[in-house]
């Protein structure tokens, strides 16, 4: 491979599959299971309409009892492979393979350290999955490569074409000795980028992941970047957003024009048991065709999902309930890794 001509592709572009891991008794969702596999069984079967899914299970009998749920639900089971691998928990947006790839179909999966968010979680298991479904065979010929640096695959967001937009406030706390410019350094070398912009603003209360960039600001096709937006100014995210959204419009593409901004509609709050649950509708997953949309049982879901559609033109849009996962303070992107086409 002429690890020059590496790239990290766009989310739009042709996929091989979904990678998830289905939750268990043994990871964080186990106090409300039956709610959360509803959204699981959900994404299932609205991936499989447009490409295969695998599934990280974490003993076969597990793997029996998603097949009887999917099945139950009319799934198509030929779409489906399963994996068995321990994990901690099933945020595979952060501990699964970000992959680069280059235009003559060689494949490098770059294996970041992940210490569950800064050490909020333990994180052994997760931090080992990459690894875990190389030896399982799943990724083929490709390349491993382990870097000894935190990263999370919710952290960054590629266009493809060589620029990644990332946040500040994420990085800076997974590195707090470490400079803007070392660190934008780092993510070029690493993930083959030509430039790297930084978010300064943004931030979503309830949110672990101190900000990353997969609930704030999405890049889509044609040099556009979908944002979460708040109307609400008597909301205390109004400021954070509004002044991430100046950052946004000022921001410019490689050939020095402004982004075209697709600002979504902010759902009302919605609160746990005193707890403010972190709602981003653009913490949606790009898939073959398609657009994978939370849904939170809120009057913009269905706002948010015109406007992501209009950004993301000649894809179908699907609405998936994400309500259960937000409990947990992520979204359908954050469970979900894609993996680029050739690969699996």
């Amino acid at each position: 491979m002429t690890d020059h001509k590496l790239r990290l592709p766009a989310e739009w572009e042709p996929q091989s599959a979904v990678l998830i891991a289905w939750p268990h008794a043994g990871t964080d969702w186990a106090d409300r299971l039956a709610d959360v596999e509803t959204t699981y069984v959900a994404l299932a079967a609205a991936a499989t309409r447009f490409q295969p899914l695998i599934i990280v299970v974490a003993s076969n009998e597990l793997r029996l009892r998603v097949q009887a749920l999917l099945t139950g639900e009319g799934v198509d089971l030929s779409k489906i492979r399963f994996v068995e691998l321990p994990y901690d928990d099933t945020w595979l947006r952060d501990s699964g393979p970000i992959t680069l790839k280059t235009d003559d179909g060689h494949f490098q999966l770059t294996d970041f350290r992940f210490t569950g968010w800064g050490g909020k979680f333990g994180a052994e298991q997760d931090d080992a999955l990459v690894a875990g479904l190389v030896g399982e065979g799943v990724f083929g010929k490709a390349a491993h490569k382990r870097i000894d640096w935190a990263l999370e695959g919710g952290g960054i967001e590629s266009d493809g074409a060589g620029t990644v937009l990332t946040t500040w406030r994420c990085l800076t706390q997974r590195h707090p000795e470490q400079s803007r410019d070392a660190m934008s350094a780092i993510l070029s070398d690493s993930l083959h980028a030509q430039r790297v912009l930084w978010l300064d603003y943004g931030y979503l209360e309830g949110d672990d992941t101190d900000a990353h960039i997969d609930t704030l600001a999405r890049f889509a096709p044609g040099e556009r970047i979908v944002y979460q937006a708040c109307d609400d100014k008597d909301d205390p995210h109004y400021d954070e957003l509004r002044r991430m959204g100046e950052e946004l419009a000022a921001l410019r593409t490689p050939s020095g024009r402004p982004y075209q901004l697709y600002p979504l509609p902010w759902a009302k709050p919605i609160v746990d048991e005193g707890r403010r649950l972190a709602a981003s509708y653009a913490n949606y997953l790009i898939v073959n065709g398609a657009v994978l949309v939370p849904a939170y049982g809120d009057t913009a879901d269905d706002e948010a999902a015109r406007i992501i559609a209009e950004a993301h033109p000649g894809r179908e849009v699907v609405q998936v309930p994400c309500r259960p996962l937000i409990w947990q303070n992520g979204s359908l992107h954050c469970i979900t890794m894609q993996l680029p086409a050739g690969i699996v």
